[in-house]
């Protein structure tokens, strides 16, 4: 399988790494993305990212009502930190070079953010996973995955998720609902399609950074999208 991308930046939720719980990190789940990651970065593709903590705790989540949104997202912001590193644990394991930086400075248990310091793991061939979204509250995980992609210059943003692509409606309600294969971002825009929030999807567009939407959960899709196939749903400019 040839790459046709060298440098991406993988957005994984985390509800992804749930599996069939209720919340938490299911290890088999989190061991199956570190084998398709793995499998992907023995091509020579050059891996970042970014993870989610909603798995844990979100900052508009139910559980966050009645709280001050800030202090929310800064918790939300700790849950994709315990995430990273369960990730990193799980590659470790698998035999795989990775490195955790934060947005926020936690130094006792992971590296800050550097940019150059990233660009020089990703030439080493280590997986760098960002934690701790942009470090700001009021902004997604997916924002921060286009901010990196954007800081690091990867080709493209693949956005994992449990469904297959982008849809007309939610394909879980209308069994009518057809996957986009290709969409602009101001189709996507226009029509709320919901790929990312409009801050990401905004930020994609204005650097010309492609959002590729797949299941994680379907075996070599990974693989597939990074290989340029008809693998979910393309977000282009």
């Amino acid at each position: 399988m040839k790459p046709k991308y060298k440098r991406i930046l993988l957005k994984l939720s985390g509800e992804a790494l749930m599996g069939e719980g209720a919340y938490g990190i299911s290890r088999p789940t989190i061991d199956a993305i570190v084998a398709e990651i793995a499998a992907v970065g023995r091509l020579g593709v050059e891996i970042g990212v970014v993870i989610g903590g909603g798995n844990i705790f979100r900052g508009v989540a139910p559980g966050a009502a009645g709280m001050d949104r800030a202090t929310a997202d800064y918790m939300g912001m700790l849950a994709t930190v315990m995430n990273a590193l369960a990730l990193q644990d799980a590659m470790r394991q698998a035999g795989v070079a990775s490195r955790v930086q934060s947005a926020l400075n936690i130094e006792q248990v992971v590296e800050p953010y550097i940019r150059g310091k990233a660009i020089r793991y990703l030439e080493e061939g280590k997986i760098v996973i960002f934690a701790a979204g942009t470090g700001n509250p009021f902004f997604t995980t997916d924002t921060a995955a286009a901010l990196r992609a954007s800081e690091v210059g990867a080709e493209i943003v693949l956005k994992a998720t449990k469904v297959d692509g982008v849809y007309t409606s939610d394909p879980k309600k209308d069994p009518a609902a057809k996957r986009y294969r290709r969409v602009s971002f101001d189709e996507a825009i226009q029509r709320n399609l919901k790929v990312m929030d409009a801050t990401a999807l905004a930020l994609c567009r204005d650097q010309r950074l492609p959002v590729n939407v797949f299941s994680i959960f379907r075996a070599g899709a990974l693989g597939r999208v990074v290989a340029g196939e008809d693998e979910g749903t393309l977000v282009h400019v």
